[in-house]
């Protein structure tokens, strides 16, 4: 018998490798084997058979997408995949649009980590992201969302030929607690006073993430509040210049990245976020595991997982009074800190991978099943 083959793809590759790596096993314990097309792979990336490097840009409209959507579609047609699993929002649609026309065609599994709009994105940007879903719906055999306006959106416009909800990719929460650095060693190297309360946001720097409205919600917070931002990405250099701007650059800590979470969770009071839409945002979820108590904007993603007032706080999107208000809230209130954080910790407890890894490798192969697309 055959050995069978996957192709997943994405954007880049430190998306496969911060969300997939068990998938991808659980598929080498099936007998699969494994190609992975994406930017930056390394030839030697693990839990893969094949790595295939594809020059996908951030620019939709980029010549270099369309040159890719045709390097995969030779790919496809090359090896003759038994599935093709897509992720991120750019890689899903020029892999689709790879297959588009194809006879025969492998089914494809398009895992929907957060549709870039919702019911308050402006008229003509929802209308071209929604019309690049629905020009590659009849390649999508079988769509994977991950929070319920998302579920909702798929099945009215029709994106998928079946859609079904999963709870994310599930979360290694074990890796969550090898702390190597006390709290009060961190605080002290960060110089954070001891009697902080200090707010944590893990999150690229971008406009959808809206960290300028946690620095402006930090204006309206006492001197003992710090504010500690880890991450790169393109609005670093603005947040740093509102910071100055708005006189909490003192209390303003620009962490850059790092691999040891654990600590900075340990080290923090809550986790905010400002973000405009989520899907199931991870580094959220790492936090509530982790007890601390979550304040964030009521979007999507951020309420399939924080009920207010019981497993977490949540404050109208970009409205910096109202977070302010919320994060005072808990500052003032020890009790209610540590009601939400129980809560939350309880929670995210569904959406630990053992529990989840199970749920979304049915739903793989189930795309499998029967004579397959037309």
């Amino acid at each position: 018998m055959n050995e069978k083959k996957l192709l997943m793809t994405a954007s880049v590759w430190t998306h496969i490798r911060n969300f997939h790596l068990p998938c991808l096993e659980a598929f080498r314990k099936l007998g699969w084997e494994r190609h992975v097309a994406c930017a930056g792979i390394p030839a030697d990336a693990p839990g893969v058979d094949a790595a295939i490097e594809v020059p996908f840009e951030k620019r939709m409209t980029a010549p270099a997408n369309f040159r890719a959507a045709n390097m995969l579609r030779r790919q496809i047609r090359k090896e003759n995949y038994d599935l093709v699993i897509t992720h991120t929002t750019l890689a899903a649609f020029f892999t689709r649009l790879a297959v588009k026309g194809m006879k025969p065609r492998p089914p494809v599994v398009n895992v929907m980590h957060g549709y870039l709009f919702d019911d308050e994105t402006p008229a003509l940007k929802r209308g071209v992201l929604l019309s690049a879903e629905k020009l590659v719906a009849p390649q999508t055999d079988l769509l994977l969302v991950m929070n319920e306006w998302d579920f909702e959106a798929a099945q009215r416009y029709r994106l998928g030929k079946r859609v079904e909800r999963i709870p994310g990719m599930g979360v290694d929460f074990s890796r969550l607690d090898r702390v190597t650095e006390p709290r009060e060693a961190l605080r002290k190297r960060l110089g954070i006073p001891g009697d902080a309360f200090v707010l944590l946001c893990a999150a690229e720097f971008s406009a959808r993430k809206s960290q300028a409205v946690l620095l402006r919600a930090m204006k309206d917070l006492p001197e003992s509040a710090f504010l500690v931002l880890c991450g790169d990405g393109a609005t670093l250099g603005e947040c740093r210049s509102l910071a100055a701007s708005l006189g909490v650059e003192k209390r303003t800590l620009f962490a850059g990245q790092f691999s040891d979470m654990p600590s900075w969770y340990g080290m923090a009071d809550a986790c905010v976020s400002a973000s405009r839409s989520e899907g199931l945002p991870f580094n959220l979820m790492e936090a509530m595991h982790c007890g601390l108590p979550a304040v964030a904007s009521r979007v999507k993603g951020h309420t399939d997982l924080i009920e207010d007032g019981e497993s977490g706080l949540l404050y109208p999107y970009g409205d910096s009074a109202a977070l302010a208000g919320q994060v005072a809230r808990l500052m003032g209130d020890a009790a209610l800190r540590q009601r939400l954080a129980s809560a939350a910790s309880a929670k995210v407890a569904a959406y630990r991978v053992e529990a989840v890894l199970p749920q979304v490798m049915a739903k793989y192969l189930s795309a499998t099943d029967g004579a397959g697309p037309e």
